[in-house]
């Protein structure tokens, strides 16, 4: 998105959002800080190139608007199409989670994490400490819950049934917050955004350092696999007279 990002000022989206500079990034594009040129108010302008092999906004501006009027949702001005983009024009909001987080030398007290969990669980969806940002302004103090780019329901609508239970499931987002089931590619639910809620609280909390960090016991599973592999090849590590490795 280079063509945006070097003549974002003269770029304006539905008559009267002017771009002012990009504030943020990701896979599916760019966001950027906007004026509406008739009041003042600025903004935030999510971009995605109309090319992309799996555009998102589309889908998530529906289930903003699906949400709309929820504590902590972010207000939806506008969606649609400006030159080769798809836009969503949306509340401009404070910092992530993460962000303050870093600020605060990455460390939050007890206190601090217990207040967060309990605007949380009134929001959850989709988990992700970067999915969480705080308002500005008189909202400073608000938990807002975005990107529902991957976001879908657990139930029918009309008949409230319960989707099914599925296995060899890819999977999605983050794999240090995602849930036991979702590593094990079973159909994720309610419950997994519980746990899922829990491990980012733990994050947030520093017990997770090494407990509960999938990749890092991964990466440990692996070496271990391969300490194993290479003593077996040199001999050392073999079971001898019918007595098992470690017996």
């Amino acid at each position: 998105m280079a063509g945006v990002a070097t003549n974002s000022r003269d770029f304006i989206v539905a008559t009267k959002y002017k771009l002012i500079r990009k504030i943020g990034s990701g896979s599916f594009g760019d966001i950027y800080l906007a004026i509406n040129i008739t009041n003042g108010e600025e903004v935030a302008v999510k971009m995605e190139s109309n090319k992309a092999r799996h555009p998102q906004l589309l889908y998530e501006s529906k289930v903003y608007k699906i949400l709309q009027g929820g504590v902590g949702i972010p207000h939806i001005r506008w969606y649609g199409t400006e030159r080769e983009y798809n836009v969503l024009v949306m509340d401009l909001l404070g910092p992530s989670l993460e962000d303050l987080f870093n600020f605060c030398s990455r460390r939050f007290t007890m206190k601090t994490v217990l207040m967060l969990a309990d605007q949380m669980i009134g929001r959850i969806e989709y988990v992700h400490p970067d999915n969480f940002m705080m308002g500005i302004g008189r909202h400073c103090n608000k938990l807002f819950l975005i990107d529902f780019g991957l976001a879908k329901k657990y139930r029918d609508s009309r008949t409230r049934a319960h989707i099914p239970y599925r296995e060899d499931k890819n999977l999605t987002g983050t794999a240090r917050y995602a849930s036991i089931n979702a590593h094990l590619g079973i159909e994720q639910s309610r419950r997994d955004d519980m746990e899922s809620l829990g491990y980012v609280l733990m994050y947030f909390n520093k017990l997770y350092d090494y407990t509960f960090d999938w990749t890092m016991l991964k990466q440990k599973a692996a070496q271990h696999t391969a300490a194993a592999l290479a003593l077996a090849g040199s001999g050392q590590g073999g079971a001898q007279s019918g007595t098992a490795p470690g017996v």
